[in-house]
């Protein structure tokens, strides 16, 4: 069985991550999306309500299943047996970032490869934390996340 990691911080999920997430569905057996906890980048939302978020806009996708993890991205690829990880690409910026931290994966565990996947170019702009900005300033992201993640969204920032 094939088993991929997909790692993120998911704060929020959006269309960009559902876009990478269903197109590794067709690639291989089973996609684990792993919500890392990322305590530094002081996320928006708890660890445990972005797995909920990301499990709710993946309910769709049989093949998927959500965990959270706060440890290296090589170990908890090794704890739940993935033998793949997938990283979404969106511009040089990421390129530049990504193959940093893929050598760096490869030196910590060469057992693992690293595949990644283009953004359309509508997605190619998008990230969680230009979602969240809008979201702060009462603006519409119902094109850009999830239905569920709209509501969390406007939710959050009501309490604000």
């Amino acid at each position: 069985m094939k088993r991929a990691l997909i790692p993120g911080t998911f704060d929020p999920i959006t269309e960009g991550h559902l876009d990478v997430i269903s197109r590794a569905t067709q690639l291989v057996d089973e996609v684990v999306v792993g919500v890392a906890a990322s305590p530094n980048k002081k996320p928006l939302f708890a660890s445990e309500e972005r797995v909920a978020l990301a499990q709710e806009a993946t309910r769709h996708l049989k093949n998927v299943r959500v965990l959270s993890f706060n440890c290296l991205l090589v170990d908890f690829a090794t704890q739940i047996e993935a033998q793949i990880l997938i990283k979404g690409l969106r511009a040089i910026t990421d390129f530049e970032y990504e193959f940093q931290m893929t050598a760096l994966n490869y030196q910590l565990n060469k057992a693992i490869e690293t595949l990644f996947i283009m953004s359309p170019p509508q997605y190619m702009y998008l990230s969680s934390s230009i979602v969240r900005e809008i979201a702060s300033l009462r603006g519409d992201v119902d094109r850009f996340v999830p239905s569920c993640v709209g509501a969390a969204l406007k939710a959050k920032f009501a309490e604000a």
